[in-house]
């Protein structure tokens, strides 16, 4: 080790003792600033600092042949005022390289966590191999920034795709990177879809039965050749459930004294539970029981139905509701259940959403319930104002 006031003219002429494998030379002008000069040839710029444990560290500026010692000082210097603040360069490098790709996070912690709890994850792959990895899949997480996602999200509408498959692009990307930050991804400290907002989306179906809707189609499935039918929907109908949730319901998930239905899993990978009306305990004390553990299974296999589609669709269609979905069921229990005056945390609790915003979509009020209400001002004060309508009336009568 020498210490010598480094210039570029010495830089270029060093040359290592015969007998060393390399020698560092300091520069007495720049503190910390070290040019390792090897047998071979190659020389190299560091910086050599103590850590905040007091550890010798040293750190890489660069080749000789690539940066002047004028910028070898200047960039000792900022990074020794880095040292200073309490910033270890040290330790942002080997950040840096713990930085998982995003292909790489996707295969190695993003996919084995939704698999475990999400029954759509197929969705995600779907997603992810046909968008989300051609376009980020060999880009480092913390490279991805605001900017990528916004042209993302807007790429996908001007290729033609609906505000909501747009949509789905930015929420997923905006659920993959809060789980980075969650789990503390070394150098995932924010997320780039902070604040870039959803297109406004005018394509969601609200379809929701009547009463009367709902005879005629109780009286089509129970016509239906699908003999399990005529219990399958009244049930959807009448809990709410999703269909799979319905289809894969088992005797054991029944509990009839306390009237409750535990569904072990649901979309969101988490058990909940049930309330059963008298309508939903009189359809199951109708079906025909037999050894078999599931409650509605296909009298052939004595398994859970793959699909209904064929017997739900000529049911429909003999209703004359074949714009009517099975999802729609789901739909028109919120809405009985809204239109009967109970409150949406109720029918949040009951359908199993997480958020209340997701509930509202389901909150249909029918329009003989919108003008109760708003006759509930004219049975307060109306009685106030009749003189003053009479009279208008028979003066209007009179112009005439």
């Amino acid at each position: 080790m020498a210490q010598i006031l480094l210039t570029q003219q010495f830089v270029k002429s060093a040359i290592c003792p015969a007998g060393q494998r390399k020698i560092d030379f300091f520069d007495t002008m720049c503190k910390s600033l070290v040019i390792e000069v090897r047998l071979t040839g190659g020389k190299t710029y560091y910086l050599r600092y103590s850590d905040t444990r007091g550890k010798i560290r040293q750190l890489k500026l660069g080749d000789e042949r690539d940066l002047s010692l004028s910028k070898a000082r200047l960039m000792a210097d900022k990074r020794r005022s880095q040292i200073a603040m309490g910033e270890d360069p040290s330790d942002e490098k080997a950040t840096a390289k713990q930085m998982p790709t995003f292909a790489k996070f996707i295969e190695d912690q993003y996919m084995p966590f939704v698999k475990s709890y999400k029954r759509s994850w197929a969705t995600d792959v779907s997603l992810l191999k046909n968008h989300l990895l051609p376009r980020f899949g060999k880009r480092y997480m913390d490279d991805i920034v605001r900017q990528d996602i916004v042209k993302m999200h807007h790429d996908r509408r001007e290729a033609g795709a609906a505000p909501g498959s747009a949509n789905r692009l930015l929420i997923m990307m905006r659920y993959i990177f809060n789980l980075a930050v969650r789990w503390e991804v070394p150098g995932i400290k924010a997320n780039p879809t902070k604040g870039v907002p959803l297109m406004e989306e005018n394509n969601k179906l609200e379809r929701y039965l009547s009463v009367e809707e709902a005879h005629r189609l109780y009286e089509s499935v129970c016509a239906s050749d699908n003999t399990m039918l005529k219990y399958i929907v009244p049930m959807l109908i009448l809990t709410g459930a999703r269909k799979r949730e319905v289809l894969d319901a088992k005797w054991s998930d029944f509990d009839l004294v306390r009237r409750a239905w535990r569904i072990p899993v649901t979309k969101s990978g988490q058990a909940r539970h049930v309330p059963l009306s008298d309508g939903a305990i009189n359809i199951l004390d109708t079906i025909p029981r037999s050894d078999c553990e599931w409650a509605f299974p296909n009298p052939k296999t004595k398994l859970p139905y793959v699909s209904i589609f064929c017997s739900w669709n000529t049911a429909r269609k003999q209703a004359g509701l074949a714009d009517v979905r099975v999802h729609d069921l789901r739909h028109s229990f919120a809405s009985l259940l809204i239109n009967s005056g109970r409150t949406l945390y109720e029918v949040q609790h009951i359908l199993g959403h997480t958020q209340v915003k997701t509930t509202q979509r389901y909150a249909h009020l029918s329009k003989d319930t919108l003008l109760d209400a708003s006759n509930a001002a004219t049975r307060a004060v109306g009685h106030l104002f009749i003189p003053v309508i009479a009279t208008t009336t028979a003066m209007a009568a009179a112009a005439h």
